[in-house]
């Protein structure tokens, strides 16, 4: 099974995005499914449900931190390297979505003109993604 699919799993048992993430690639962070789920909860619904940064991309980034991060605070070159990197996987996450805006992704009213533009174009993503709508949030699972 892909993380794609593990993911839309985890996704479709009731993990938030950013849980449906951490949580596929938790074996490879050094973490237990239970540590990357508590650790990535409160990422769900653009930081809860504040439809603000994607759940989806803050859990890409908390596996991008935990298997690239850099760790010494001091060393300039490996915190411009970790995120060139961040930066690489943000403008991917956006060339295929066109944001990375919980709201304008789910096409929800928002404090941008993109909204609606978004929510057009994004029908076909949605349709291809785990994300599930019920009156424009999902049940959370605590």
């Amino acid at each position: 099974m892909s993380k794609a699919e593990e993911a839309k799993e985890l996704f479709q048992q009731g993990a938030n995005c950013a849980q449906a993430v951490c949580g596929a690639f938790a074996p490879e962070c050094g973490l237990s499914q239970e540590d990357a789920f508590r650790l990535s909860s409160g990422f769900g619904g653009g930081f809860g449900r504040m439809r603000e940064v994607c759940g989806a991309v803050s859990g890409m980034m908390l596996v991008l931190n935990m298997k690239f991060g850099n760790t010494s605070i001091t060393d300039k070159d490996a915190k411009d390297g970790h995120y060139a990197l961040v930066q690489k996987y943000i403008r991917m996450f956006q060339e295929e979505t066109g944001s990375i805006v919980c709201r304008e992704l789910l096409g929800l009213p928002g404090k941008t003109k993109r909204s609606a533009r978004l929510r057009s174009q994004n029908k076909r993503l949605l349709q291809k993604t785990p994300l599930r709508r019920n009156g424009g949030s999902r049940r959370s699972n605590h």
